[in-house]
C-alpha cells in the first residue's frame, strides 16, 4: 500500500463495535488505544475483525499539542 498522508500508525485491532451507518474500530498502537469511526459499510467491505494489523491513517488540517 502506498500511500501520500505521512501521518500513518500502525496497530492492531482490538475491538470492531459496529452500528447501521458507523462502525467504531479500536486499535491498539504501541502503547495507546486509538478509536476510529468509519462507515459501516466500509468496514464490511474490509472485512475488520479484532487481531487484523491494519494502518490508521490520520488526515487533519490542524495539530494540536498539550504540555502539563
Amino acid at each position: 500500500m502506498k500511500m501520500s498522508a505521512r501521518n500513518q500508525l500502525a496497530g492492531v485491532i482490538k475491538k470492531v463495535k459496529g452500528g447501521t451507518v458507523m462502525t467504531e474500530v479500536v486499535m491498539q498502537v504501541g502503547d495507546q488505544e486509538l478509536v476510529a469511526a468509519i462507515t459501516s459499510g466500509s468496514a464490511k467491505r474490509m472485512k475488520l475483525k479484532a487481531g487484523d494489523q491494519v494502518f490508521a491513517i490520520i488526515k487533519a488540517t490542524e495539530v494540536m499539542i498539550a504540555k502539563e
